[in-house]
């Protein structure tokens, strides 16, 4: 057995980069947040390369007094921490003291800083040694500059992603840090260019809305509730802003982001019902407590904590977010979508669509403000009793209204989906366009029996008769097939030609989620969703893909795109089969929605031409089937064989 032995310091430092620094954004992470500790108000991050190769925080904090500055690059040196009891109640960001260290040890970094009282400090570390010290004359506050990240330990080099990966990680902290604290001005330069900006004004919504966008920003609720142990404070968005993804609810502890899927599973038990399944909603939610009440000391990253009264907490969270949706009118307005039919100054347009980003969010024009409040609609809903009860009237039309609703679209959905010319238009073969059935043989049984409609039970099954029996169907499953081969079949012609848009759609994304949007728009030009930079983080789409159903071309390409930023390995294909599934599903008339004769028939003709008429995209089946010897047995018009042999004897 070898020697038992000491590690040399800058093998221990680097052994702790491995658990503190595991790429360019945990880097930034911990330098911002050191900065914010030191009471800077406005700080600048510079990033070249996905921070690669340079990465600098400048803050004007209160600086480091020049004695100490070699100190602070010594593990477990920390102002922040002097006594056993200081561990109960944290109130800081950083305060293990392992940062500056770790970083110096995988890394060319240099520091300057100074209290404003006294001449500055310069130090140089290159691979955990000190290459340089000297004095400084500069401002207050501190600058960090890390250059070379990981240069010495090129396993770690392995594990890095790509550079667009690695900066919207990077966006993505400097998002969370910008939340947390909504009065500090934060920004964030890549090679030259401002890719996040805040106010430092004070508003946490002036901050969403610099984040998610404007439009988004005006469909959060604020919320504030408190008992003896906690104060919540922040912003919950209407149900029918959701996005397909967890990432987008940021809880916040004394100020620290943190990971707790406890709090997450409050936040969405508190919407109810009122979401659909697989999506979530975008909540800001910021939580005050007494430090001692929480145990930031159990990682190194500082972002998993221990609670000691979580089920407290999780119930208050539930019951605040509950309440607050409980007052308002979740009703969509249908007036959005009313707006796009009217008369647009083109020249105004034109003007508007050239603004700077930044005049766009400062002062936004009227075609601003009306693109950026339309976001993702609540995805079809069944009538309510209320509705069927008001006043005898007709119901208004809505944009999420079933394709077999309205004559005209049902006869536009015959044409587009069994007229041999619709491959001509989209660059393939005509018959492409139409799902051939086969023809059964002469004296054998059709692969799908002919049904003659008969009626519907609770506004969710279908009832059929044909000549071997009852069958009954799913209305929801049987129309999320039809829709689920239109859709596959669709999403793969896509060429130039597309449908324009009189008023083109503004979408507003966070930094992180537009530079994976950008990494990723071949991807998204292949189904015909053609984006064009507005900005930093936000995009113009000017046309859409023929098949998009009209007054939801904004969910739709919005729903499109989640799917685009949630599986970092999608390829073509899959994206194709995926937004496929997604959009029959969504598209499909749901349980307690009622039809009438025509449009029960119109569904059971489409039915038997789709290429396996039994189950849906999902695997469940479409309807069942109850022979007539099956019914007879029911009614006991006919007995088992057993029976009438016990009978008879």
């Amino acid at each position: 057995m070898a020697k038992i032995q000491e590690l040399a310091e800058v093998l221990t430092n680097q052994i702790a980069a491995g658990e503190v620094i595991e790429r360019p954004a945990s880097v930034v992470k911990e330098l911002v947040e050191n900065a914010l500790d030191a009471g800077g108000n406005q700080i600048d991050i510079i990033v070249e390369e996905a921070g690669l190769r340079r990465i600098q925080v400048i803050d004007n904090g209160a600086g480091i007094p020049a004695a100490e500055v070699t100190t602070a690059f010594k593990r477990h040196a920390t102002s922040k921490i002097t006594s056993r009891e200081d561990l109960f109640k944290v109130r800081s960001l950083g305060f293990r003291g392992e940062a500056l260290p770790s970083i110096a040890s995988v890394s060319d970094m240099t520091l300057e800083s100074s209290t404003g009282a006294e001449i500055g400090e310069y130090v140089h570390y290159r691979g955990g040694k000190l290459i340089e010290q000297k004095h400084s004359a500069v401002r207050q506050g501190t600058t960090v500059s890390v250059k070379d990240l990981f240069f010495n330990t090129p396993a770690r080099l392995k594990y890095v992603k790509s550079p667009q990966t690695e900066l919207a990680n990077i966006g993505d902290i400097v998002n969370r840090l910008a939340l947390s604290h909504p009065q500090v001005a934060f920004s964030l330069i890549h090679e030259g260019n401002v890719i996040l900006k805040t106010s430092g004004s004070g508003g946490l919504q002036r901050t969403i809305a610099g984040i998610y966008g404007v439009g988004n920003a005006r469909k959060m609720l604020e919320i504030s509730a408190k008992d003896l142990d906690f104060q919540l404070t922040g912003f919950v968005s209407l149900p029918e802003l959701t996005r397909s993804s967890r990432r987008y609810l940021t809880v916040l502890i004394n100020g620290r982001y943190i990971k707790n899927y406890q709090l997450n599973k409050a936040i969405i038990a508190g919407y109810g019902s009122k979401l659909m399944v697989g999506r979530y909603p975008i909540v800001v939610l910021a939580i005050k407590m007494d430090p001692i009440l929480v145990d930031v000391n159990v990682h190194p990253a500082k972002q998993e904590v221990r609670l000691s009264k979580e089920d407290e907490l999780s119930q208050l969270i539930q019951k605040t977010i509950y309440a607050r949706l409980s007052q308002e009118n979740l009703i969509p307005d249908a007036n959005r979508n009313l707006r796009r039919k009217d008369p647009v100054n083109t020249d105004q347009l034109q003007i508007d669509l050239n603004a700077a980003s930044t005049q766009w969010q400062q002062a936004p024009t009227e075609l601003a403000a009306q693109s950026s409040a339309v976001a993702d609609q609540i995805a079809e809903s069944a009538p309510t009793v209320a509705a069927k009860k008001s006043a005898g009237a007709k119901p208004a039309a809505n944009a999420n209204q079933p394709i077999f609703e309205d004559p005209q679209r049902l006869a536009d959905f015959d044409a587009r989906y069994q007229s041999e010319q619709v491959g001509a238009a989209f660059g393939t073969e005509p018959k492409a366009a139409t799902i051939a059935v086969e023809q059964p043989k002469q004296g054998q049984q059709p692969r799908f029996p002919h049904l003659d409609y008969i009626g519907q039970m609770h506004g969710t099954y279908l009832f059929a008769q044909g000549e071997d029996g009852f069958y009954i169907l799913d209305q929801h499953a049987a129309q999320e097939r039809v829709n689920y081969e239109f859709y596959r079949k669709e999403i793969g012609r896509v060429t130039q030609d597309l449908q324009s848009l009189l008023v083109p759609l503004v979408l507003d994304y966070p930094t992180s989620d537009a530079i994976r949007i950008r990494d990723r728009a071949p991807i998204l030009k292949q189904v015909g969703i053609n984006l064009e930079s507005f900005g930093q983080n936000s995009f113009i789409l000017r046309s859409h893909p023929t098949w998009f159903k009209a007054g939801q071309e904004e969910d739709t390409a919005k729903e499109m795109i989640d799917y685009v930023l949630e599986d970092n390995k999608i390829d073509v294909a899959a994206f194709r089969e995926k937004t496929a599934i997604m959009m029959s599903c969504k598209r499909a008339i749901k349980a307690n929605h009622h039809l009438d004769d025509k449009q029960a028939r119109a569904l059971l003709h489409r039915l038997p031409q789709c290429e396996n008429p039994f189950n849906c995209p999902h695997g469940r089946p479409v309807l069942v089937h109850f022979s007539g010897n099956d019914l007879e047995k029911m009614f006991k018009r006919i007995q088992d064989s057993h029976e009438s042999a016990r009978g008879e004897a």
